[in-house]
């Protein structure tokens, strides 16, 4: 299911012509790995941030401290500062995605269970949007949950530029 969506996001980004970017936590890495696992990837993927710490998402992408005090790591507002400050870091037309979350199996909470994850999308020149999911299974699954879901938002998005 992640090829074949990941695909089709480098074929819509070469169209349009935006560079991609992704500022991950929960995911680690893994939705710029499928990505690049790609051929032709390259034409499109920049670069990717693994934030997995509140201090990377503070020095890496500008996420605010009073964000991360109020909010939590995983939240919208915070998906939002991790998207619009790896979008920052491009100054082409980009694509951008970020996720944060609780991947488990420890780390839930009642109001954030595990499962919990925020996913941010950017292109320029649209409006950023932010989106919480509620993914079920082990870490494995709800991680590879996540990706699609990235990978299908942003796609959502891009859909929107024809």
């Amino acid at each position: 299911m992640i090829e074949p969506l990941a695909k089709q996001v480098i074929a819509d980004c070469q169209t349009h012509g935006l560079q991609l970017v992704t500022a991950e936590s929960c995911t680690g890495g893994l939705i710029m790995a499928s990505l690049t696992d790609i051929s032709g990837a390259s034409a499109v993927c920049d670069r990717a941030y693994v934030t997995y710490s509140n201090t990377a998402k503070q020095e890496m992408l500008g996420v605010q401290a009073d964000t991360l005090a109020i909010y939590g790591a995983v939240s919208a507002e915070t998906a939002y500062e991790m998207v619009t400050g790896a979008a920052k870091t491009l100054s082409v037309p980009h694509a951008a995605i970020s996720v944060t979350g609780i991947a488990g199996p420890g780390g839930g909470s009642a109001e954030k269970p595990v499962g919990t994850v925020w996913i941010g999308t950017a292109i320029t020149g649209t409006k950023t949007l932010t989106k919480g999911y509620l993914f079920d299974g082990d870490r494995a699954a709800i991680r590879h949950q996540t990706i699609i879901a990235a990978l299908e938002q942003l796609q959502s998005q891009i859909m929107t530029l024809n």
